[in-house]
């Protein structure tokens, strides 16, 4: 048993020396495709994940990955460098926006995606170790359309990348016993798009989600799914039915964000009405009036950084 036990460290040895590379692991999953495929069906949930495939294939070996597995609606990169597979998932996401824009909301692709730095063992094909399923755990831990890094990954990225970077909350992933300190990439090219909306009659600050395209409106469910991205309730019960079920939406554009009126109902930004289904540009700072029921705010990262206090009084 001693000579068997010898053996096995010699092997490890060699198995070590011969396999073991760093690599950056990259993980995306499509979110929400169970409701997606029960609500389409299988020929356009199939379609969507193929859309995922297509898109990743464009962005991988343009930055010298390769894609080692797909199973279901996720998939499973590795690249030598980390600034090269920052890139890729950068522009995979920019892709992914750029196809949102001629999809209908409940339509849009949206991915959480997962990076981590470490050891793993490869023949050049397959790749395996704790660290690939460490980083599957990093990636299921992402929100729609965010990118998560580990310190790992933060650390060998240059320092232009680093100040892009926000750290998430520490908390514990799913079967991994200890903490990890985790941190999201602002992938946007404009740092200062807003990113949370105030409520000036209520003082409620809202997060804006990174979805392409986010929904306003009073309706909370409709069919057993999520309705609005964003449910706009009064305080004034007498005001919720002035407020529409699909009431406006915001959407991301390359410039920034657009605001489209869904609803006879008015909307205002900045004191102007919105004409029902055309694009209304709007910026940090821009007061959006809802139905003559609520205000809301555009605030920036830096806003909240600095902890601006927002008048509280109501517009003119």
């Amino acid at each position: 048993m001693t000579e068997i036990i010898r053996m096995q460290s010699q092997l490890q040895q060699v198995l070590t020396r011969r396999f073991e590379r760093q690599s950056v692991l990259l993980f995306s999953d499509v979110v929400g495709s169970t409701q997606y495929f029960s609500r389409f069906g299988d020929a356009a949930g199939r379609q969507l994940q193929q859309l995922h495939f297509d898109l990743l294939a464009r962005c991988t070996a343009s930055y010298g990955g390769r894609i080692v597995d797909t199973a279901g609606d996720g998939a499973f990169m590795v690249f030598s460098e980390v600034n090269s597979a920052l890139d890729a998932v950068r522009q995979m996401q920019e892709l992914v926006s750029h196809e949102n824009l001629s999809r209908a909301r409940v339509q849009q692709l949206q991915l959480r995606t997962g990076l981590h730095w470490g050891p793993v063992l490869t023949d050049g094909e397959s790749v395996s170790g704790d660290s690939v399923n460490f980083c599957a755990r990093v990636a299921s831990s992402a929100a729609a359309g965010e990118i998560r890094l580990t310190r790992e990954v933060f650390l060998e990225m240059d320092s232009a990348r680093r100040v892009q970077c926000q750290a998430v909350p520490s908390g514990e992933l799913k079967g991994v016993s200890r903490t990890v300190e985790l941190f999201a990439l602002n992938w946007r090219e404009n740092a200062q798009l807003p990113t949370h909306l105030k409520v000036l009659e209520t003082s409620e600050l809202i997060d804006l989600p990174l979805s392409d395209i986010i929904s306003f409106g009073r309706l909370r469910e409709h069919e057993g799914s999520q309705a609005n991205d964003v449910v706009l309730t009064p305080q004034d019960p007498a005001l919720v039915r002035q407020i529409s079920r699909w009431h406006f939406e915001l959407r991301r554009g390359a410039a920034g964000f657009f605001l489209r009126a869904l609803s006879d109902s008015p909307t205002e930004v900045d004191g102007v009405l919105a004409p029902k289904g055309q694009d209304v540009p709007i910026a940090v700072g821009s007061r959006i009036g809802v139905a003559n029921a609520l205000t809301l705010v555009l605030v920036a990262p830096r806003q909240m950084d600095a902890g601006t206090q927002l008048s509280l009084a109501k517009p003119r």
